[in-house]
């Protein structure tokens, strides 16, 4: 901003200041509680700048339109700059490098009115310019440290390249892998979603934004997108309050409880009326409940989309409800745009409500330093240094490694031996890098991913004849290169070959009916089998697959999902055994489709299954239980759990119950382990899971090190809505499960008390 721009500004501020404390002295101003635990310097700020403003500008505040980008470089669409201009544009999206958004925001301070900043965001899944493994996969390391470091790494990217606002983490709770979306989020459970977002929101903010190097958090899809029926994308919803809060909720408020600055509404409905419009969830529980003091933004055209919806007649009748609902700001819609001033003019939207809304937006401008120097996030000399740093890229790899899930191990085909002379790496995503980076891979370059051929030559190569054939292709019916493949394949000691899905089969739009791999890549896979030679499947996938016949006749099976920039040297050094894996599933694997939706946390019935009985809760053509069930991993040493105790058989309200196991590395191989710690509550005024997820911890133990594990357990970990939907644990016996995945036999009752 220039100076003459700070003066005036600074002028009307002052003037304003000056007005607006007489009035809140005077009692004028009573519309809406304010905020807890804000800084008051700059709601003042924040109320002298309102009470300048016009209504046109007030809705300008509200309104987020995307930029538009060309073969050549970025462009914005020419009527936006006259809104810019105009003060009726408050932020912009799919605007990045720091150039790009000095040009954009010097309009806004420079060319405006006011001079009042624009936001930028972007959707910085899992990375901006170093890719991250898919937020599934990251899921799958339990591993807290490294996801919030994944996430720190991003918004430093990102913030050095002009953004302020990431549209991430994703906390929707998923059990329908047909649902292209789980790729985004972290799993089935409600337990580990909600640590994984708070790790993921408070590496994305960093401490605070003092450095003009972290972004702000949007907790999506709020609220229950993953449960979309029939897993298809954008589909209905339709729950009872009480799953809701108990499974779909707290990722979300684990989010706001760790600071999150925004939240995004979801596109499906909930209990009959769209997440956008639903007063229930964006005023009553996240603002009134929960006392979040920051801004809601829709998802992409979602308040329109409540017109098919059928809940309003007309886009303006639609713009009136999302915003008495409790929505700030209007993704790319233009309806707050279009209809807002007017709805306010006619008496059918308070201008107070107006108001409250963008002391919202305001109050996160003034936060992000971006009124003292609207410039501070895009600084390109910044922009070089850091981008793809060296650092950055070693804690990708990290983060990869530690993304691997080992499924199966048949013989200790892996690691592979110092002693092999050559190696058939096989495959349509054997020597591919635009898959491996994934959907909603940000500003990521696929050609600055490291393809598995890289990967494996890089550590096999000086020693080992790496010899590698396509195969066939991801999702086509032609096996003319599968001649090649299985020449290729019968001279080698031991068989690679890399499977899985295309990118854009998982992530937004992207629902499918069948889990098998697509084409004709599972053929390839038996053809390679029959040769006899062990066959180790790298599968590259955003969501579970249903693999039997390779669960049964693969000698080795690692699941890498979409790994990210580094993918390559990631695999590579869990094939070598430079890194033993230690990956956890965080979503069920079925044996088909046909089981979808199976997670762990069931539900038992009144005739829970029992193979003697034909008339129990049961399938006639497949077992009940799953492919590869929540938590499961194997390592290439092994673990055993034993001793598991509590410090009391009883315990009350206020007391804690410390719950022991020794866990013990019975391998020849140094390793990690996620031991996990379930619970079932045995009788309630409701029904309850068969097993929950109530703490876990990730191990690292030496060849034969054994080591006592302490969880703590209360009152709240064990509460839930009970029939009067009030959040309480209730008096019982509790049984407790330690192991390694949510099939741990290891068991110890307990009872909670009055």
């Amino acid at each position: 901003m220039n100076a003459k721009k700070y003066l005036k500004l600074g002028a009307l501020l002052g003037i304003a200041y000056l007005l607006n404390s007489f009035a809140v002295q005077s009692g004028l101003f009573t519309d809406a509680p304010r905020p807890v635990k804000l800084n008051d310097r700059i709601e003042h700020k924040v109320d002298s700048l309102l009470a300048l403003m016009t209504i046109e500008e007030k809705v300008g505040q509200m309104t987020l339109f995307t930029s538009d980008w060309d073969v050549t470089g970025p462009t914005l669409r020419a009527g936006y700059k006259d809104d810019i201009k105009k003060g009726r544009v408050g932020a912009i999206f799919n605007a990045h490098t720091a150039a790009f958004t000095r040009d954009l925001q010097r309009i806004a301070v420079e060319e405006t009115r006011l001079g009042i900043p624009l936001l930028f965001g972007y959707d910085v899944i899992h990375g901006y310019k170093t890719i991250f493994p898919i937020p599934l996969g990251e899921s799958a390391s339990w591993d807290m440290p490294a996801i919030e470091a994944s996430a720190r790494v991003a918004g430093l990217e990102a913030a050095v390249s002009g953004l302020h606002w990431t549209f991430a983490p994703m906390v929707d709770i998923a059990r329908d892998p047909r649902w292209g979306r789980v790729a985004e989020g972290a799993g089935e459970d409600p337990y580990l979603g909600s640590v994984i977002a708070a790790a993921r929101v408070k590496g994305f903010q960093g401490k605070d934004f003092d450095n003009a190097d972290a972004v702000l958090a949007c907790a999506k899809h709020y609220a229950a997108y993953g449960a979309a029926q029939a897993g298809r994308d954008y589909h209905t919803v339709d729950m009872s309050e009480r799953v809701l809060r108990d499974v779909y909720l707290p990722p979300f408020k684990a989010a706001a409880d760790a600071g999150a600055w925004t939240f995004m509404t979801s596109f499906n409905e909930l209990d009959g009326v769209p997440a956008t419009g639903n007063k229930f969830l964006l005023t009553d529980i996240l603002r009134n409940e929960w006392g979040f003091p920051g801004f809601v933004v829709t998802d992409y055209t979602s308040i329109n989309e409540m017109v098919p919806h059928g809940i309003v007649a007309n886009e303006k009748d639609a713009g009136e409800l999302s915003v008495l609902a409790g929505v700030d700001m209007d993704m790319q819609g233009a309806v707050y745009y279009a209809h807002l001033a007017n709805l306010v003019k006619e008496g059918r939207v308070p201008e107070s409500i107006v108001d409250n809304c963008v002391r919202r937006i305001l109050r996160i401008k003034f936060m992000l330093g971006l009124f003292e120097n609207p410039y501070r996030f895009s600084d390109t000399d910044r922009e070089k240094r850091t981008i793809m740093a060296p650092a950055h890229l070693e804690t990708a790899r990290d983060v990869s490694r530690k993304s691997i899930v080992l499924l199966k191990n048949e013989k200790n085909t892996l690691p592979l031996s110092k002693s092999t002379k050559s190696i058939a790496l096989i495959g349509p995503l054997a020597d591919n890098k635009s898959e491996l980076i994934g959907s909603w891979s940000a500003a990521g370059d696929s050609k600055q991913c490291v393809s598995l051929l890289e990967g494996v030559r890089t550590r096999f190569g000086t020693t080992t004849k790496i010899n590698y054939a396509k195969g066939c292709d991801i999702n086509k019916s032609d096996k003319s290169g599968f001649k090649a493949a299985l020449a290729v394949a019968k001279s080698a000691d031991v068989i690679l070959v890399a499977v899985g899905e295309e990118a854009g089969m998982s992530g937004e739009a992207a629902s499918r009916s069948s889990l098998g791999l697509p084409g004709v890549q599972e053929d390839l896979v038996r053809d390679l089998v029959a040769t006899g030679k062990p066959v180790v499947v790298v599968l590259m996938n955003g969501r579970p697959l249903a693999i039997p016949w390779i669960a049964d006749n693969a000698s080795a099976i690692l699941e890498t999902w979409f790994l990210g920039t580094q993918a390559g040297n990631a695999i590579a050094d869990v094939l070598a055994g430079d890194y033993n894996p230690s990956g956890k599933l965080p979503m069920t694997f079925p044996r088909n489709v046909g089981q979808v939706p199976v997670f762990y946390s069931m539900k038992n019935t009144g005739r829970p299954f029992d193979a003697n009985s034909k008339y129990t809760s049961k399938y006639l053509d497949t077992p009940n239980t799953p492919q590869y069930p929540f938590g499961f991993g194997l390592s290439y040493t092994t673990f055993s759990y034993s001793g598991l105790k509590t410090s009391a058989s009883s315990f009350r309200y206020g007391e804690t119950l410390e719950v022991r196991v020794t866990l013990k590395n019975t391998g020849s191989r140094d390793g990690e382990e996620v031991a996990q710690l379930y619970v079932r509550d045995l009788v309630g005024s409701v029904t309850r899971p068969v097993r929950e997820l109530k703490g876990f911890q990730k191990v690292f133990l030496k060849a034969g090190e054994s080591k006592e594990l302490v969880f703590q357990l209360t009152a709240k970990d064990l509460a839930f809505y009970n029939q009067k939907m009030r959040f309480r644990a209730e008096a019982g016996d509790f049984d407790l499960f330690a192991g390694g995945d949510s099939d741990a036999k290891l068991s110890v009752r307990v009872q909670l008390l009055e």
